[in-house]
């Protein structure tokens, strides 16, 4: 049978898996736990020397996470919770490094390329992603630079050969109110064309005052099967946001703790209406090519263009000004940024003697020129406890213009072996990135030009009743962004991770479950000494730790997922007085646990629930460990019903609380003055209907 006369009956099989009990080992086979973003090839997840965590559509769906960091709320290892409440970026803080948090998201298997040093960093609605997959340590083996603590990889919903269709609508809390849709199905009878047309529309008020959130995106797609050997799917991503929500912090006293006798509410806004604006328009343009030579070597390329306009105005409190007044400060930013990210590919399969190779070979390539204008001023001081709104500026500052940009082309080699029982990665890769930031006032740069070399090593052995040791070593790089004594920007970080763990998936089941222990050094991190205008590339972070994972499906009716994760990150190296403290934003212990119950039979047929507690505890709210944020412990629940029972065939109805117990907390503090608020109880209710 041909590889891509082959797509159609797979997605035959695997739509019939969801909806029926596992009948054969076959079928088991097809669904095997895949780790495609640590290695770039369909590898199990028992195979693969690393540490991966995957979420499925259906299981935030069945949460009701409406963006990519609440859908990794039950990840262990992954903090989502940096910024509070607030949805505008996906914050997801990877074994302890908060730096760079929004800037390792990779869609496709491309760089989300966002500049993480501006404002015009891109966010991808969950509703329009298959997966997400958790890739836990160095990985710019294959992707480039990159945090030491990982990476995020989302994968798209892709057009299928068998017709289905998907339509829903939510309501909720804070004038909550969304639509979406999503249709597939081949478009002509040989099944050589397949499209893909999913849509959004959201809208909803915040629990600050007069911010609002709304979102309108849609995607569609063409899949075409031009012979029985190559494939080329198109694909956009539209995206429009008039109101990017809330994004900002207020005083550890005050919020944590009492100020002169008073703490301030959480639903307190610092701002201005007619001052708060984050409009964001993102549009995405590329493709995947396939080629099979033959049935072991095949060529793969992938490409997207992006362009993404931003354009921020903000009020925002800056520390205590008297007993009840903060002071205030006005930023303001007008960007637009191009991309362009590449990746060519070359897969073949060999055997020497008895060892069996899966080679992969690439050569990627990243581009992205960012036009900035921003702007600053003063603003009058609010009384935090009885605010009065309708100032104006005291001061406005002249704008800072700066053209940002960056280009990166690397190349790399990996090599899977396997030998009987034992599975082997080697990688390397030999990175050239150029950045250049141009102050557009001035006429003067500030620049980079740098070699890097990256590299992988993993070694695991899978016995036969289904637990595999593993050992692994990486490393990966990611460019500074402050500048040195001569004006030039700072060498790259440097990170490596060791890592040991041991994984399981017992026979025919879906279950799996992992534990990893893991050693990651960060260097030539950004310094300052208090007396000095510049940087070093001194500084370092030590991040250890441990994670524990489970997913079992207790019984046809009960699954659960459950993660620990301890995570002890220390500043090794700082040149100040906060050398051998603790990391901020990082809490040392996370608990999450969710479970699912569907009943069977009986009166509740058709009705299912689920549970979930999140904790998180032991992290401290500045770098010079003065204090510390309170621990605090989240309830989550659901509960859905299939409308099918009822006689309406494909419909569902379910509601959601996060935060049931509408907990009042802090998440996180950036330091003591700058602390975020957790997101209050938020109700949806969802009526879906499935074709």
């Amino acid at each position: 049978m041909s590889h891509l006369n082959r797509l159609p009956l797979a997605v035959a099989v695997v739509t019939a898996q969801l909806s029926m009990p596992l009948l054969a080992d076959e079928i088991l086979d097809t669904l095997t736990v895949t780790a495609n973003a640590a290695t770039k090839t369909y590898t199990p997840f028992i195979e693969t020397p690393q540490a991966i965590s995957m979420v499925e559509h259906n299981d935030w769906e069945k949460r009701g996470a409406e963006s990519v960091q609440r859908a990794a709320n039950y990840t262990p290892g992954v903090f989502t919770n940096q910024i509070g409440a607030s949805n505008r970026y996906d914050y997801l803080v990877l074994r302890g490094f908060a730096d760079g948090s929004i800037n390792n998201t990779f869609l496709d298997g491309l760089k989300v390329m966002s500049d993480g040093g501006s404002f015009s960093s891109l966010v991808i609605d969950p509703w329009f992603l298959d997966s997400i997959e958790i890739v836990k340590g160095p990985a710019s083996v294959l992707y480039g630079r990159a945090s030491p603590g990982g990476l995020v990889a989302q994968t798209s919903r892709r057009p299928e050969f068998i017709p289905s269709g998907e339509l829903r609508l939510r309501v909720g809390n804070n004038a909550q109110r969304s639509a979406a849709f999503d249709l597939t199905g081949p478009m002509d009878i040989d099944h050589r064309l397949a499209f893909r047309l999913t849509g959004l529309a959201r809208a909803a008020d915040t629990q600050f005052g007069p911010v609002k959130e709304e979102r309108y995106a849609i995607a569609p797609q063409l899949t075409w099967a031009i012979s029985d050997a190559t494939s080329l799917t198109l694909h956009a991503y539209l995206q429009h946001e008039p109101e990017g929500g809330y994004h900002s912090g207020l005083p550890y006293e005050g919020t944590v703790t009492h100020h002169a006798g008073q703490r301030i509410s959480n639903n307190f806004f610092e701002g201005e209406k007619a001052f708060e604006t984050f409009k964001r328009d993102q549009l995405m343009l590329g493709y995947e090519l396939e080629h099979y030579f033959s049935d072991t070597l095949k060529a793969r390329q992938q490409m997207r263009y992006s362009k993404t306009d931003v354009e921020l105005a903000q009020v925002y409190a800056f520390g205590w000004a008297s007993d009840t007044e903060l002071n205030r400060s006005f930023s303001g930013g007008d960007e637009s940024m191009h991309t362009l990210t590449i990746d060519n590919q070359i897969e073949a399969q060999l055997s020497t003697g008895a060892v069996n190779h899966t080679l992969l070979m690439g050569i990627d390539y990243q581009r992205r020129n960012n036009n900035v204008i921003w702007t600053s001023g003063t603003f009058p001081s609010i009384d935090a406890f009885n605010p009065q709104y309708g100032y104006g500026l005291d001061t406005m500052y002249p704008p800072y213009r700066e053209k940002r940009e960056l280009e990166q082309t690397g190349l790399y080699l990996q090599d899977q072996l396997s030998l009987g029982n034992w599975h082997a990665s080697l990688g390397l890769r030999h990175d050239w990135v150029e950045i250049t930031n141009t102050n557009k006032d001035s006429n003067t740069d500030t620049d980079l030009d740098v070699t890097q070399f990256s590299g992988r090593a993993g070694l695991l052995y899978r016995f036969d009743n289904g637990i595999a040791p593993y050992l692994s070593y990486s490393t990966s790089f990611s460019p500074n962004s402050t500048s040195d004594q001569n004006g030039n920007l700072l060498a790259p970080t440097k990170g490596e991770q060791k890592e040991i763990g041991l994984k399981y998936q017992p026979t025919n089941t879906k279950d799996h479950y992992s534990v990893a222990l893991f050693d990651i050094t960060q260097k030539n991190i950004a310094t300052k000494l208090p007396n000095e205008t510049f940087y070093r590339a001194t500084g370092e972070i030590q991040s250890r730790g441990v994670e524990l994972e489970a997913y079992s499906q207790l019984t046809n009716a009960a699954s659960v997922r459950a993660g620990y994760s301890y995570t002890d990150v220390t500043l090794k190296k700082t040149n100040d007085a906060n050398q051998g403290n603790k990391n901020n934003q990082s809490p040392r212990h996370q608990i999450g646990v969710w479970g699912q119950y569907a009943f069977q039979s009986g009166v509740l047929f058709g009705l299912d629930v689920g549970l979930g507690v999140r904790y998180h505890a032991d992290m401290y709210a500045d770098e010079a460990n003065t204090e510390k944020v309170p621990n605090y412990t989240l309830v989550d629940a659901s509960i859905g019903y299939d409308l099918g029972r009822l006689g309406l065939k494909g419909m569902s109805a379910q509601l959601n609380a996060a935060n049931l117990l509408n907990k009042e907390y802090v998440a996180s503090c950036y330091d003591i003055n700058f602390c975020y608020f957790g997101a209050e109880r938020n109700v949806t209710a969802t009526l879906n209907y499935a074709f």
